[in-house]
């Protein structure tokens, strides 16, 4: 595939080196030096584009690039009040669109364990949930969308959870996150069901973010020869 790099930093540097470790090649980058750089001219010719950006630009470049289309992967989070804009001209211009907030497989398992223990908690009155994630000082955005992913898996399958908040505090049909920063961390996420007589909890630590890349350019092999909105489940064969 020949490869449009949205977002060169860290995850960026990341998901090149696997993509080019794959038999990939990394026709374009941008970044926020050379944002004028994604252009039709371009975009030219390439197969897909994988966008890890800011959530102030992440509508922006995704936009562009689907205006061209040209296939979308895009991790960032902080922009999702937009995602059916993006959904909806992905169909427009009748490419491709995958978005996640985490393209961790190990991660993208605990979604789907996470929404099957809420489901059979409902049986359970006695357990409150809460979560809990922890990053590096540097990112821009709390609680997590991985965070949040995971309380809508919550809500999704449990009735006594209706929404989610930020903050440790207890409220009647909110999951509480945690949001707690501190020095280099990938990404750590705990779900935790609580009661008076035990605990149940499911935890996923990123040790790296090679991870995340290689999920990311998983993503993108897959929705390059496809036509749709696509998530991660898909490409998992969930």
């Amino acid at each position: 595939m020949k490869i449009a790099l949205i977002g060169y930093g860290r995850m960026g540097h990341e998901i090149e080196a696997i993509a080019l470790k794959r038999g990939h090649v990394i026709k374009l980058i941008v970044d926020k030096d050379n944002a004028t750089d994604l252009n039709s001219n371009n975009l030219n010719g390439i197969d897909v584009a994988i966008e890890f950006s800011l959530p102030t630009t992440a509508l922006q470049n995704i936009s562009e690039c689907l205006g061209n289309s040209v296939p979308v992967v895009s991790g960032t989070t902080g922009w999702l009040e937009d995602y059916e804009k993006a959904a909806d001209l992905c169909r427009k211009n009748k490419t491709s669109f995958l978005h996640s907030t985490n393209f961790s497989i190990g991660v993208n398992l605990l979604f789907m364990l996470n929404a099957q223990l809420a489901r059979h908690m409902n049986k359970y009155n006695d357990y409150g949930v809460s979560i809990e994630e922890i990053h590096h000082t540097k990112k821009l955005d709390a609680p997590s969308g991985t965070a949040i992913t995971l309380a809508k898996g919550i809500t999704g399958e449990h009735d006594r959870y209706e929404t989610w908040h930020l903050g440790g505090s207890k409220l009647e049909g909110s999951v509480p996150i945690a949001a707690i920063r501190e020095g280099d961390v990938p990404g750590t996420h705990i779900i935790t069901w609580d009661s008076e007589i035990d605990t149940i909890s499911l935890k996923h630590e990123a040790k790296n973010r090679k991870g995340l890349a290689l999920g990311a350019v998983v993503a993108a092999e897959y929705i390059s020869s496809r036509k749709g909105v696509f998530t991660m489940n898909d490409v998992m064969g969930f």
